[in-house]
């Protein structure tokens, strides 16, 4: 059993709650939207991280950030880009079975055509009503099972 934890839209604050929420985690991805190295280092104290650049990442220490990232995490691919309008590749031609992404703050879980496109919602500062969010997912013999986060803040 594998489990993952996903955040996007810290801009800045990584809040003790998201620190929590995402404590016992195998690895860690970050949709963008970091703000500062600090959240990652910090992040780095919990489980290994894998971030990619968001539109309001800016600065030397975004710049080692790739803009998208492919991996393979427990036998499945794993598709992590900021905004889910900029996805250059067709999911399931290309093998992959989640597709992490951030950018509207709105947490958000889909299926389709067999990918699961998770949304972990900001697990930063608050924007509109949504609520700060993170989220989970678990593999267990091949099989993802997702779930959001929301946090008491």
């Amino acid at each position: 059993m594998t489990i993952i934890g996903i955040l996007s839209d810290t801009h800045g604050l990584l809040r003790p709650e998201v620190e929590k929420a995402l404590s016992g985690c195998d690895q860690i991805l970050h949709a963008g939207d970091v703000g500062d190295d600090d959240v990652l280092n910090r992040l780095k104290r919990i489980a290994p991280i894998v971030a990619v650049r968001g539109n309001m990442d800016y600065g030397t220490w975004s710049n080692l950030l790739p803009v998208t990232e492919m991996l393979k995490i427990s036998g499945l691919f794993f598709y992590i880009l900021h905004d889910l309008y900029q996805l250059d590749v067709d999911p399931p031609s290309a093998g992959i079975k989640v597709v992490v992404h951030g950018h509207t703050h709105r947490p958000d879980i889909f299926e389709k055509d067999g990918v699961i496109y998770l949304n972990p919602g900001s697990a930063g500062h608050r924007r509109h009503d949504y609520p700060v969010s993170v989220a989970r997912i678990r593999i267990e013999n091949g099989t993802v099972h997702s779930r959001i986060i929301i946090l008491d803040v």
